[in-house]
């Protein structure tokens, strides 16, 4: 998967397509202390701190820091990377139609992205083995059983590669 992150990323800022950073929310020391109804998988991301800021799973990938022309989103809280935030207002803002999902966790945050993003009007676009999630089983829900009711297209890096390549 990583590798076809570094082609997509690479592809995507040849041919000049926006790239957009929808980061999850970093854990800081009292988060959800208040929250009436946290779930099950919020409090366990707290407790291990699998977003805390400044840590390891808080930070971009080496690989895949923002540069120059990179749109960052508002941090979501929640799986989907759209509702609280601004990639609806950012997208449209830049006049974007399409997005295009890679990344982590393709049957939690990319899936309900797609799935608000196809509510909003979006072409949204699944690349297949640019995903990855905990378990084989949770992969191809996400790709073979959920991705066909909200993507209007499940590629493969190739196949994403070379339609960027043939609009260039």
């Amino acid at each position: 998967m990583l590798e076809n992150l570094r082609t997509i990323v690479r592809t995507a800022r040849e041919g000049g397509i926006a790239i957009y950073h929808v980061p999850h929310h970093r854990w800081e020391p009292g988060d959800y202390i208040t929250w009436k109804y946290p779930t099950p998988n919020q409090l366990a991301s707290a407790e291990r701190q699998t977003f805390a800021k400044g840590t390891w799973g808080g930070t971009f990938h080496e690989d895949f820091q923002v540069q120059r022309g990179d749109i960052v989103a508002t941090e979501h809280w929640g799986p989907s990377g759209f509702p609280n935030t601004d990639p609806d207002h950012q997208l449209k803002r830049h006049g974007k139609e399409k997005i295009i999902l890679i990344g982590l966790l393709a049957n939690t945050c990319l899936e309900s992205t797609g799935r608000v993003g196809m509510e909003l009007g979006y072409h949204v676009t699944l690349v297949r083995d640019a995903t990855s999630a905990r378990s084989h089983e949770a992969l191809h829900a996400a790709h073979n059983i959920d991705g066909p009711t909200y993507a209007h297209e499940i590629l493969t890096t190739a196949e994403l590669v070379a339609a960027i390549k043939n609009k260039a």
